[in-house]
């Protein structure tokens, strides 16, 4: 069997959570990334009859059991990921009608995944509604977009139509928009549930004053998408406190949807 540090999947994982750490997004153990395995890619690196342990979940996904993730660890640091990826990383499959993750293969310290695990869950069925091709969510805690929370309007319209405005790509890169939440206590699953049901509609959901969440098709896309809010969100932080001379038009704004083949969220443009 392979070595499964030599994955593409795992390679992809290891660069993306450093690159989530250097960029300043996921401070001490903040943040958390689940992505979706197919049975095919696990087998090529794993016996997938040798289950390690099994793990409570704490709620009941039975949309995904059978399912395989590849997970970050509860309590776990980015920046220690790319050292000890065996310690910080796991691969799981949901059993027991969704209820319990099967350890294959990581947490060899004896630990599990993110606390988030239950919202992450919920956010990969809600998304899978929308487009089976979705196989990542992303957490994280970017600073300008926290910071925006605190000072802008947490009207979904008025939030994504700021961040659009910032730069030319964000209507492009994310036409859906971006959902807002209100301050809800993190690791439980209400703040799933409700993160869940945002989801339906957008691929990005913010948390206001704690970070966002993330969903895509795989993980440059999805941390993309979460990096071109992130940077919108640092030019207005930069310029709100100034008298705005000029902006991106509606009109400029459609004419992006034409040339570019994406269309706006339903409502959001004038």
């Amino acid at each position: 069997m392979k070595d499964i540090l030599t994955a593409p999947f795992m390679v992809e994982m290891i660069r993306t959570a450093t690159n989530m750490y250097d960029h300043g997004w996921d401070e001490r153990n903040g943040g958390n990334i689940s992505l979706m395995l197919s049975e095919a890619e696990v087998k090529e690196y794993l016996d997938t009859d040798a289950v390690i342990r099994a793990i409570p979940i704490g709620f009941s996904a039975p949309e995904l059991e059978g399912k395989y993730f590849l997970v970050t660890g509860t309590g776990k640091y980015f920046k220690n990921v790319q050292y000890a990826p065996e310690v910080n990383l796991g691969v799981v499959r949901l059993a027991d009608g969704g209820k319990t993750a099967e350890l294959l293969w990581g947490y060899a310290d004896g630990g599990k995944f993110t606390s988030e695990f239950p919202a992450h869950m919920m956010s990969h069925v809600a998304r899978l509604a929308v487009d089976a091709d979705n196989r990542v969510v992303m957490h994280c805690h970017p600073a300008n977009l926290l910071a925006m929370t605190y000072v802008h309007s947490l009207d979904e319209r008025e939030f994504t139509r700021t961040l659009w405005q910032m730069c030319t790509e964000c209507i492009v890169v994310f036409p859906d928009g971006v959902n807002v939440l209100p301050w809800m206590l993190c690791g439980t699953n209400e703040i799933g549930e409700a993160t869940a049901e945002k989801m339906a509609t957008a691929r990005l959901v913010v948390w206001s004053q704690h970070g966002i969440y993330g969903a895509g098709k795989d993980l440059d896309e999805t941390f993309g998408l979460i990096e071109t809010a992130e940077k919108a969100a640092e030019i207005y932080m930069k310029i709100a406190h100034l008298p705005i001379v000029q902006s991106i038009t509606d009109d400029q704004m459609h004419q992006l949807e034409a040339h570019f083949g994406v269309k706006a969220r339903e409502g959001y443009l004038d």
